[in-house]
């Protein structure tokens, strides 16, 4: 399993940006699809935005839709959430998830990282 390191949280202002960055130093990041899901208080955990190993096949939440950007660099072994428009919502701590391969195969295999704080101020 890839070892996931989630930063780039914190308190920001209503209509405000972060990047969260998600990183391993592991060298089979390529070939695994990334996610990025987060949790808020009371609520259930919420998918945010994925992205295939090679970078193709983006998808979005509703939510995160036109102000949220999913990207990685393979070279660096790093997903990014570049987020735009913060509403007070958007609270949550947010998670990375690596994923490759469907169980039973010997290739599959997921992790998750330990997630980012982020909260958004009204």
């Amino acid at each position: 399993q890839v070892q996931l390191i989630e930063s780039g949280g914190g308190l920001v202002q209503t209509g405000g940006s972060l990047r969260l960055s998600c990183a391993t130093s592991d060298r089979s990041f390529s070939s695994y699809d990334m996610s990025w899901f987060r949790l808020a208080p009371e609520k259930e955990r919420e998918f945010v935005a994925s992205i295939r190993w090679s970078g193709s096949n983006i998808d979005y939440s509703g939510s995160a839709k036109g102000r949220f950007t999913i990207s990685r660099d393979n070279a660096k072994n790093t997903v990014y959430l570049q987020m735009n428009s913060l509403k007070p919502e958007d609270t949550a701590v947010y998670y990375c998830y690596a994923r490759r391969g469907d169980y039973p195969s010997p290739y599959y295999s997921e992790t998750w990282g330990q997630g980012t704080l982020v909260t958004v101020s009204s």
